[in-house]
């Protein structure tokens, strides 16, 4: 890499976070008790319903036909904000409960703590909304570990496939583009970051992709410094 990093932009599934836990844990967590968490709080995420019957082009769907939207989304793994929104609000019941426990590798952690104490910044940008990915850092095994980021990111922010949204995240973080790095084990994200000037690094912790479009390519956190040192 040309130039020093001073900030660290990461992805959580399948990079921070096991894609076990988000897939096999989190999403059947919300889908099993959406219904129930839409029939309770109806008034109080009136906006979010809203927004879902924009999303269907159709204002007039009733509520269990927002629900049946909402069960679909989560079939499709459809990363739309207002899913995300009520996910995360979910899932915040599950942890604060002590139902769900926030999954981060060892050497996600490691790795996190290390560049910390170096001096980089490090951020968080995840389909996820901000407060789902507080509340996943906030109730690890290990404990709460928010303290180690400087801020976070999601769909609000755009598309993590789309260009724009990581030309966003540089100028939000305050520093330039060619000073970021970004992780993710998707490499179209990892290609959307790298037209926006970052520097990337592919995650593949189950030595499976195959196409990787050229980029640099570990399998754990372990290896990232090296690969920055040797780039």
């Amino acid at each position: 890499m040309k130039q020093e990093i001073n900030a660290i932009v990461t992805d959580i599934e399948g990079t921070t976070s096991s894609l076990s836990f988000v897939k096999d844990t989190l999403f059947p967590y919300a889908y099993k008790n959406l219904p129930d968490y839409v029939l309770d709080h109806e008034d109080e995420i009136s906006a979010l319903l809203d927004e879902v019957r924009d999303v269907e082009r159709n204002p007039d769907l009733s509520i269990e036909e927002v629900i049946e939207v909402l069960l679909r989304y989560i079939d499709e793994d459809q990363k739309i904000t207002p899913l995300k929104t009520l996910q995360g609000m979910i899932w915040e019941e599950g942890y604060k409960a002590g139902e769900l426990i926030g999954h981060i590798y060892d050497d996600a952690l490691v790795g996190l703590k290390r560049w910390k104490d170096q001096g980089i910044d490090l951020y968080i940008y995840s389909s996820g909304s901000v407060p789902a990915q507080k509340m996943l850092f906030g109730h690890t095994n290990v404990g709460d570990i928010n303290e180690l980021f400087s801020g976070y990111f999601d769909t609000t922010t755009g598309g993590k496939k789309d260009l724009e949204s990581y030309i966003k995240i540089a100028a939000e973080t305050g520093f330039p583009a060619e000073e970021i790095l970004f992780l993710s084990d998707c490499v179209e994200e990892i290609s959307a970051a790298a037209a926006a000037g970052m520097n990337v690094v592919v995650l593949d912790r189950e030595d499976a992709l195959t196409d990787l479009l050229g980029f640099s390519i570990v399998l754990s956190f372990d290896n990232i410094l090296k690969e920055m040192a040797d780039a």
